[in-house]
């Protein structure tokens, strides 16, 4: 696991699209993973601003949501895949349909949308880069505490206080935050290739601790990333405040030989 702190959002940001950009450029038919939220948002405005300037095209890559709302229409404006749309993939070139979601919308089929989900996946050859945010409580995806380590795509019931955080995107009304969710599991994530976790602000601080330097858990869903053979975890000075090793992560990042990238 390697750990990368640095000064702001937007050094992140460039410091991933830029690794983004190297993948492309090696694969254009690169797979990534998609999450929503503010954490990646830096990454997608980098990749943003590389497209206009003429140095990135995902015109032959696939995306892939690493999660979705039960119950919100498609066209809900907060539903994941209206999210992504406005802020991911209305900006760039993705093909028309290559960004795919878990179908959330009938509660009938959940079990079905979750088995044809892990499927497409799979056909595609698994992701290469999956972008991660991390909960107060140290979820990544919605698979919240005592989520399995083993999961694989399906319902999860989201707690309270991941309503209360997500209130602020459904006008303050925590009423109005659905309760199910479809997330890929923990054993989908540790699938990927390349696991990027990004996290900004000292509201964060507790939960990258114990991801990066405490026991392996289910009360804390995002320390499975230590099994993980190729993880790094970008975040800023205050996300970094509670790290015991910040002054050694800092050291390795400098001393890391350019060749090897991110």
């Amino acid at each position: 696991m390697e750990v990368v702190i640095i000064a702001g959002r937007a050094e992140g940001g460039s410091l991933v699209g830029g690794a983004i950009e190297a993948l492309l450029a090696a694969r254009p038919t690169a797979v990534l993973g998609l999450a929503t939220g503010s954490s990646p948002q830096p990454v997608y405005d980098d990749l943003v601003t590389r497209h206009q300037a003429g140095t990135v095209s995902l015109g032959r890559a696939r995306g892939f949501q690493l999660d979705e709302y039960v119950g919100l229409p498609p066209d809900h404006p907060e539903s994941y895949r209206a999210v992504l749309e406005r802020e991911v993939t209305a900006r760039l070139d993705f093909s028309p349909g290559a960004v795919t979601g878990p179908e959330g919308g009938d509660l009938d089929d959940l079990p079905a949308a979750c088995t044809r989900y892990e499927q497409a996946i799979a056909a595609a050859g698994g992701v290469d880069v999956q972008l991660l945010g991390i909960g107060g409580d140290g979820h990544i995806g919605f698979n919240e505490p005592t989520s399995s380590l083993a999961s694989r795509t399906r319902l999860k019931t989201l707690t309270e206080q991941t309503r209360r955080d997500n209130a602020r995107f459904f006008d303050g009304d925590v009423d109005a935050v659905p309760r199910h969710v479809l997330t890929q599991g923990i054993g989908t994530v540790l699938e990927a290739r390349h696991l990027v976790l990004l996290a900004w602000g000292a509201g964060k601080a507790g939960a990258v601790a114990r991801c990066v330097e405490g026991p392996v858990t289910a009360m804390v869903p995002a320390s499975a990333l230590q099994l993980h053979p190729h993880v790094t975890i970008v975040v800023d000075e205050a996300a970094a405040a509670e790290l015991t090793l910040a002054d050694y992560y800092r050291a390795t990042w400098q001393a890391k030989p350019a060749s090897q990238g991110l």
